[in-house]
């Protein structure tokens, strides 16, 4: 069995060890192939190692970080000024390939610009970028990129092409995931110029292109992927959540109305809680950041311990399929392709 070691921002997020020291606990029961190294203030740690009756335990292991990046605080800051920070430590030790991935819940902008400044990106990547699972008809939806890049050229949507269609047949070993471009409307002649020379690059590799998919497709599961710029890609993360919340507050207010209405909650209270968790975040947390010579996990900032726990997860399934290096063998590949037909 592959021994897979992973570095947790023990003090990243809005909640801190509060939060990542429980849910280390309950990985490492879970996952009986992981060690985790929890970075940060390490008195702090030690103490909550203890509470939660992990001390001595060989598969949890402390690293001092003196510093602590804020949620609101500058990625430029942050990258320049806290360099002992939790973040930089746990990211470094990827980079020393003393652990295979990190998983932090700290500041979004922050952890893709430390990720990038030490593990750089793969050959042919010129963008990370950020794949999230988002809940479907279906099962879920792969969707890139959410929020790193606002503008992006063709050929960046190109490589988040790539870089979902390899994350999606790691982590749900889906053969040949299908893939699609977001856009306006699914007929080839709508969209910015932008939008349709990306739709041609796509459809000259050897991925799985269904073509062109609407805000909707998104969340019938009609492609496995979907690819889209960071700005448009958060905009939908987002109104997906607000409609979720949306969902479920209609649905408490109108059978908490009367007595009547409360007995049918009561009868319909399975019914409930299936649609409760199919909405629930937080069985989708954990964003992956693609195209760097390395694994990072991005946790929802306000992740209670059960949706970290998914984080960690995912980190070790990507580690598992080493994601970094199928990524970087697809894109030789379509780059050994395009010089062939002398594009």
């Amino acid at each position: 069995m592959k021994q897979k070691i992973i570095a947790i921002d023990a003090m990243g997020g809005d909640h801190g060890p509060v939060v990542t020291v429980p849910a280390a606990k309950i990985a490492l029961d879970q996952i009986p192939d992981i060690q985790l190294i929890l970075v940060g203030d390490s008195a702090l740690l030690i103490q909550v190692l203890a509470m939660n009756g992990l001390e001595g335990n060989t598969r949890i292991s402390v690293q001092h970080a003196s510093e602590v990046v804020g949620m609101d605080e500058a990625p430029a800051h942050a990258l320049k000024k806290k360099k002992d920070s939790s973040m930089r430590v746990a990211i470094n030790l990827v980079k020393e390939e003393k652990v295979q991935a990190c998983v932090s819940a700290g500041n979004t902008g922050a952890l893709m610009a430390t990720s990038k400044f030490v593990l750089k990106t793969i050959k042919g990547i010129s963008r990370p970028a950020i794949c999230g699972m988002l809940p479907a008809i279906t099962g879920q939806t792969y969707m890139l990129d959410l929020g790193a890049n606002i503008e992006c050229t063709p050929q960046n949507l190109l490589e988040f092409a790539v870089m979902g269609s390899v994350l999606a047949q790691s982590v749900e070993g889906i053969d040949n995931p299908s893939v699609g471009l977001l856009n306006i409307g699914s007929e080839e002649m709508k969209g910015s110029d932008s939008i349709k020379e990306a739709s041609q690059l796509i459809a000259a590799t050897n991925i799985n292109y269904r073509g062109f998919v609407e805000g909707d497709d998104i969340y019938k599961g009609t492609v496995n992927v979907v690819v889209a710029d960071g700005f448009v890609g958060n905009v939908s993360l987002k109104t997906g959540e607000g409609l979720a919340s949306l969902v479920k507050h209609v649905l408490q207010t109108e059978f908490k109305r009367n007595l009547f209405t409360k007995l049918l909650a009561l009868i319909s209270l399975p019914v409930l809680n299936a649609v409760k968790k199919t909405l629930d975040p937080g069985q989708y947390n954990g964003a992956s950041l693609l195209g760097l010579n390395g694994i990072v996990v991005k946790s929802h900032g306000g992740a209670d311990t059960n949706s970290f726990v998914n984080a960690i997860k995912i980190a070790s399934i990507e580690i598992e399929n080493d994601v970094p290096q199928r990524i970087s063998h697809e894109v030789e590949s379509y780059l050994a392709k395009m010089v062939e037909v002398g594009l």
